[in-house]
């Protein structure tokens, strides 16, 4: 467990300082000032009051949304679940045995994308291997679109981070313009509350555009490398139960409309027939 979690150590390091210098108290920065003066507001808790009422909570809902967009398709992109090992040596296993039913109903009860992929194309078998690989194909699309469709948000999200940043910088601006066109003297609290919140909302919208701008570019770079592997995968797989259907019985005659379905094929399929 240590040694898998020891190449991780730097980030969690890293983490727990960040986090430290944000929350701990202003000693960190700065000595103590004179008795009686006035504590110095943790940054934190400055940053949230500044961030106010309307850009606060969006910024927090959408970083919320951003996560469970990261969390889902990390989970939905891992190797394991595109292409359990376990599973291929199976299904080869049972292929070489001949046992086509079976390995038709192990890829049908499986959920994993090569599962998909393979009971799509063996749906397709029976008419030629061609026409299995196509539906492979058409399946690997359907497959890859729809994880495109959920990385796209991540996408959508570090393009609206430094919108809604800028929506922040020029609200905040507007109010200290009013601030100092009541003419007189400004107050500078209510002038540096202004100032501050163009600030922090702009900080708040690029912060959240880093991570989703970063992780879209991985998970699409993942989708691509997933996709690809579960084609060839596929389609070595395909190939070989092909030939063996081809040599599962003696040489008949081209299967006719009414032919019975070779032995060992998936119920209900008509037989295979040469390509």
């Amino acid at each position: 467990m240590l040694t898998r979690c020891r190449p991780y150590l730097p980030v969690f390091c890293l983490l727990a300082a960040v986090l430290i210098v944000l929350v701990a108290p202003d000693f960190v920065f700065a000595q103590e000032g004179a008795e009686g003066e006035k504590p110095k507001e943790n940054l934190v808790m400055f940053m949230i009051k500044s961030a106010g009422v309307v850009f606060g909570p969006l910024l927090l809902i959408i970083s919320i949304i951003l996560v469970a967009l990261i969390v889902l398709l990390a989970m939905d992109l891992r190797g394991s679940q595109a292409i359990p090992p376990g599973f291929v040596d199976e299904f080869t296993d049972t292929v070489n045995k001949r046992k086509f039913k079976e390995a038709f109903e192990l890829a049908k009860n499986d959920t994993s994308f090569l599962a998909r992929v393979l009971t799509a194309g063996m749906s397709r078998l029976q008419y030629g291997v061609e026409d299995a690989r196509d539906a492979a194909r058409n399946m690997i699309e359907s497959i890859r679109s729809d994880k495109d469709q959920k990385n796209n948000y991540t996408a959508v999200i570090g393009t609206l981070g430094p919108m809604l940043g800028l929506v922040g910088t020029v609200f905040g601006m507007i109010l200290a313009f009013m601030e100092l066109s009541q003419g007189g003297t400004p107050n500078p609290s209510k002038l540096a509350d202004g100032i501050s919140h163009a600030l922090v909302v702009t900080l708040l919208g690029i912060a959240l555009s880093v991570p989703a701008i970063f992780f879209n570019a991985f998970f699409k770079n993942r989708i691509t490398r997933i996709t690809m592997d579960t084609e060839h995968i596929a389609d070595d797989l395909l190939t070989q139960m092909y030939h063996n259907s081809k040599k599962a019985g003696p040489a008949a005659p081209p299967a006719g409309p009414g032919a019975p379905p070779m032995p060992g094929a998936p119920a209900g399929a008509p037989p295979v027939r040469p390509a």
